[in-house]
């Protein structure tokens, strides 16, 4: 057996390509132990829900008068609610809503205002001006207040959530990011070659924000679960008998003392998953070098 010679090593050491962005990003990612830990959690939680129909052969929604209000046992393992549901079983089944409206209304949230923003940043002028003036009128109002009134008028439905929440959580963040590549020599050399703004966006402006996005949305997903659970617990969120964690605790806030398990239960899985959604945001930015104060995170 022969041995490479050096030059053959070097060669081939110089040859080989270096790793892509997501690579890096992942390998930059697994550095901080902190946004390792918050994501093990969502996906703890991501897991749970999908594997929901396995982990317990209870139906979340059926009703049992005569298994109301029953505490801790071998069936019941959290027990019962007023209306003789499984709690377990709701809990485990709510993470889907809770996961899938959240998930979805930060998608659409954050794509809107990534290209939103990044288009105010590349194109300046009264666009960039106008657009500030009515981000800063919709941010005046309380997040809250703003999707009740949107529900109110169009329905609780899942869609009318998600396009709510878009309306309302518009991020700017990512106004601030694009401002700081604009003014690089690739960016001007790409406007020079006369190329439209939608190519230089996603050619030379996203693909250099990536970090800043991805954080935003780890971040919005801790305030839209927050919020979506909030809509729910007032009773403009989840239709019963939905399970959902919000809901949950509505429903059984009277019957705290004699099933306290019934509310308890569903405001664990909550702050769990809320907890995973920070620690990420929070280990990803200081991985990434995304300072959350100076770009508004």
């Amino acid at each position: 057996m022969t041995t490479p010679e050096p030059a053959a090593t070097a060669t081939a050491a110089v040859s080989a390509p270096p790793p892509g962005r997501a690579v890096r990003a992942w390998r930059t990612a697994r550095s901080s132990r902190t946004a390792l830990i918050g994501l093990a959690i969502i996906a703890v939680h991501v897991l749970i829900a999908l594997l929901a129909p396995l982990l317990t052969s209870w139906d979340p929604i059926a009703n049992d008068s005569a298994r109301a209000l029953l505490g801790p046992s071998w069936s019941h393992w959290a027990g019962t609610d007023q209306y003789g549901r499984d709690v377990l079983a709701r809990v485990l089944y709510g993470g889907r809503y809770a996961l899938g409206v959240s998930v979805a209304a930060t998608a659409v949230t954050v794509v809107l205002g990534t290209v939103v923003g990044c288009a105010a940043a590349l194109r300046g002028g009264w666009f960039d001006d106008v657009l500030g003036r009515v981000l800063d009128a919709v941010l005046s109002v309380p997040s809250i207040l703003a999707l009740l009134v949107i529900v109110t008028a169009l329905g609780t439905g899942p869609l009318v959530i998600v396009l709510a929440i878009a309306v309302v959580y518009v991020p700017q963040v990512v106004r601030g990011a694009a401002l700081a590549v604009v003014p690089h020599d690739y960016v001007t050399a790409a406007r020079a070659r006369g190329e439209s703004t939608w190519t230089v966006l996603r050619r030379e402006v996203l693909p250099n924000i990536t970090d800043v996005v991805c954080v935003e949305f780890a971040m919005r997903a801790s305030w839209v679960v927050l919020l979506i659970s909030s809509l729910s617990f007032l009773g403009f969120g989840a239709d019963p008998p939905t399970p959902d964690w919000g809901l949950m605790v509505a429903e059984n806030r009277t019957a705290i003392t004699v099933v306290p398990m019934a509310s308890l239960a569903p405001i664990v899985a909550l702050a769990t998953l809320v907890v995973g959604l920070n620690l990420a945001a929070d280990g990803l930015s200081k991985a990434w070098g995304v300072d959350r104060i100076r770009e508004g995170l």
